[in-house]
């Protein structure tokens, strides 16, 4: 049996008698029914998650960052050049990106996956950065994991983006990073990403799984003007005109092969890895999002193990949210990827699962509930 199927078959919907426990314990806490809004639901979702309530801390945590190029960036859907997404995966490995600084706060480590980086990392890597797997990442110092399954992708607009084989190799090295962690004592983990040029991927996914238009679910990324968005629009519009049979085939690895990015593939399977070693995982911006739905696709019980850490200010996401079914923990105009808004998100996690498990109940705190 393959990684992937394996995985496939050990994701399982929540535990109804835990969702049970932990709706009726709400209720019971000395507040007004539905006073913390959605904590409540998170903590819900994460004793469904778990099998038992109140569920356990999630911590502590850790983020990947899955990093990889694409070729539909010859399209001229961005202006950054391709070179920087090596350049920023050297950036998070010394410390220095967003998400260093936020993962930093929170106490999370931080690993960048190489999934597929176009251009050659070599002289890019601090000395001892680079981890054989993910058990030797620990919250001391961003470390590397050299898992390249091919120096970018193709171009999505005049062909696959991938081979099916190679997209089953980015869902599995997904599957690889989450066990590991989880294996290393991880009970929370955390999605984060780098491509130039992701988000016209991300978009082209996203209308593919909900049948959104492309004018819709296309925004402008880093920043683009006007004409670089409409180009964009009808980059994504190609792809999908392009590829149209093998979406409505529906075939979830297919679909990520054809309009995808390894990065959209290896989160994808680090949700799947993260559901079914029923460890919860917090979803970024529009890059995680639209894996989600890639994720769903596979194993739609994989969406028990999701808590949404942001809404992004890209359109698309807010279509991707609506179609998992997961409401965000923040809106902050977010749209700089990385896993930063999911870190931000942590310690709102973390406190809906505190008040779950360490609020007193009318009963045995004496205090007399409503009509009482």
């Amino acid at each position: 049996m393959s990684t992937l199927t394996e995985t496939l078959v050990a994701v399982r919907p929540a535990d109804p008698a835990a969702t049970r426990a932990a709706l009726d314990r709400q209720d019971r806490l000395t507040k007004p029914r539905g006073a913390l809004g959605q904590l409540e639901a998170v903590s819900v979702r994460l004793a469904g998650l778990a099998g038992t309530c109140p569920p356990p801390m999630p911590e502590p945590a850790a983020v990947a960052v899955f990093a990889a190029d694409h070729g539909v960036h010859a399209q001229g859907v961005s202006p950054w050049p391709q070179e920087v997404t090596g350049q920023m995966v050297a950036n998070f490995l010394a410390g220095g990106a967003a998400i260093n600084a936020f993962a930093r706060r929170s106490g999370a480590a931080v690993v960048v996956v190489d999934a597929g980086v176009a251009t050659s990392l070599d002289g890019l890597v601090p000395d001892g950065a680079v981890a054989e797997d993910a058990t030797q990442v620990d919250a001391d110092a961003p470390k590397l994991l050299a898992r390249k399954v091919r120096p970018g992708t193709g171009d999505l607009s005049t062909g696959p983006a991938m081979t099916r084989d190679e997209a089953v190799a980015a869902l599995e090295l997904g599957i690889e990073v989450a066990n590991g962690l989880v294996d290393a004592g991880y009970r929370c983990l955390i999605t984060g990403d780098m491509g130039i040029a992701n988000t016209t991927a991300s978009a082209a996914l996203i209308a593919a799984f909900t049948g959104a238009s492309a004018d819709v679910v296309t925004g402008r990324g880093t920043g683009i003007d006007d004409e670089t968005l409409n180009r964009k629009v009808a980059v994504v519009q190609r792809a999908l005109d392009l590829h149209s049979a093998v979406v409505q085939e529906g075939d979830g690895v297919e679909i990520v092969a054809a309009l995808g990015g390894l990065e959209h593939a290896a989160i994808a399977g680090f949700v799947l890895g993260a559901a079914a070693r029923r460890v919860p995982v917090i979803l970024d911006g529009v890059i995680a999002g639209s894996a989600a739905l890639v994720a769903q696709a596979l194993a739609p019980a994989a969406v028990d193990a999701c808590v949404a850490g942001h809404r992004s200010a890209e359109p698309g996401h807010a279509v991707a949210l609506a179609a998992l079914g997961l409401t965000p923990m923040v809106d902050l105009e977010l749209r700089l990827g990385e896993g930063t808004g999911a870190a931000l998100a942590l310690p709102l996690v973390q406190a809906a699962v505190a008040a779950l498990g360490e609020m007193a109940t009318f009963d045995s705190a004496g205090v007399a509930d409503k009509g009482e």
